[in-house]
């Protein structure tokens, strides 16, 4: 059982930047892969980036590539994205979540999630 807690999310203006926390508990955090995904008003959600459970491998979708970074630490049970060069289109929910498959793109992949904290982004 892991249970995740997303912390970091706020309003921030238009090329400014944010970092998102996300803490684990639970002994096996480090037995996961880690992903974040971001849920618009009216909109699914989807993947933004993930890690597997060492960091050794990351994935991000093309919309965040040169912008985004997730990273890792095992030894706080923690995952992190660090958001840069924002947009108000990514203005959303992000979510962190964890999986034990080894396909980091499908959200019915993640087994537990996070509550969600919010992204704001201002033009």
């Amino acid at each position: 059982q892991v249970q995740l807690v997303e912390s970091g999310g706020g309003l921030v203006q238009a090329g400014g930047s944010l970092r998102l926390s996300c803490a684990a508990s639970g002994r096996t955090f480090s037995s996961y892969a880690m992903g974040w995904f971001c849920q618009a008003p009216g909109k699914e959600r989807e993947f933004v980036a993930a890690i597997s459970w060492n960091g050794g491998r990351t994935y991000y979708a093309d919309s965040v590539k040169g912008r985004f970074t997730i990273s890792r630490d095992n030894a706080k049970n923690t995952v992190y994205l660090q958001m840069n060069s924002l947009k108000p289109e990514d203005t959303a929910v992000y979510y962190c979540a964890a999986t034990g498959d080894s396909e980091y793109f499908t959200i019915e992949n993640y087994d537990y999630w996070g509550q969600g904290t919010q992204v704001t982004v201002s033009s």
